[in-house]
């Protein structure tokens, strides 16, 4: 009776030891994120909720900026006036406006271009952000920290010679010449 209570007593705390070790090398998916959390190479800006495209109930989702901004003076094009094609301004356009920029201004050094080549935080999938998601980066700036009191460029094209921009110190969301040197924060879905 002893020798099987000794097994016993043994057998339980093996699979307690066994237990503590599948639970410590559990990927942790239970984590609870929140806006302004740092979090895979910026801070979380944004959080899917129910109705908006890609919400998951089980998987976190949403929008990531960078920890700083890319630059404090750069123009939207790099000089060549034409209509990329880029006009989409939902949530979730930014990605594919910065590739369409990017595919019809090519080289050269202008905002869509400065997030599309950013590696930073060991991601290298930065765009720059559609009217609606620069409008949540406003809405959230306090949280996401780093944003200056001035005008910053998206990815939403207007016209031939205009994007649409957002100056951070008055609160006005408008249009402005692909000339304007305004600042630039990239973004990253995840």
């Amino acid at each position: 009776m002893k020798k099987e209570r000794r097994i016993s007593i043994r057998l339980w705390v093996f699979m307690g030891i066994v237990l503590i070790a599948v639970n410590s090398c559990k990927k942790d998916n239970s984590t609870i994120l929140s806006v302004g959390d740092s979090y895979q190479g910026g801070k979380v800006a944004y959080l899917l909720v129910n109705g908006n495209s890609g919400y998951d109930a089980n998987v976190q989702h949403g929008l990531i900026a960078s920890l700083a901004d890319q630059s404090t003076g750069i123009m939207w094009w790099n000089g060549a006036s034409s209509i990329t094609g880029a006009t989409a301004t939902a949530y979730g356009t930014g990605n594919a406006n910065t590739n369409t920029i990017v595919a019809s201004q090519g080289a050269g050094n202008y905002a869509a271009k400065l997030c599309s080549d950013l590696v930073s935080g060991g991601y290298g999938d930065w765009y720059l952000p559609s009217k609606d998601e620069l409008f949540i980066l406003y809405t959230n700036r306090i949280l996401i920290g780093k944003f200056e009191s001035s005008s910053y460029w998206c990815s939403s094209e207007v016209s031939t010679g205009t994007a649409f921009l957002y100056s951070f110190s008055i609160n006005l969301q408008g249009s402005g010449g692909k000339g304007f040197l305004g600042n630039v924060r990239a973004v990253r879905a995840f």
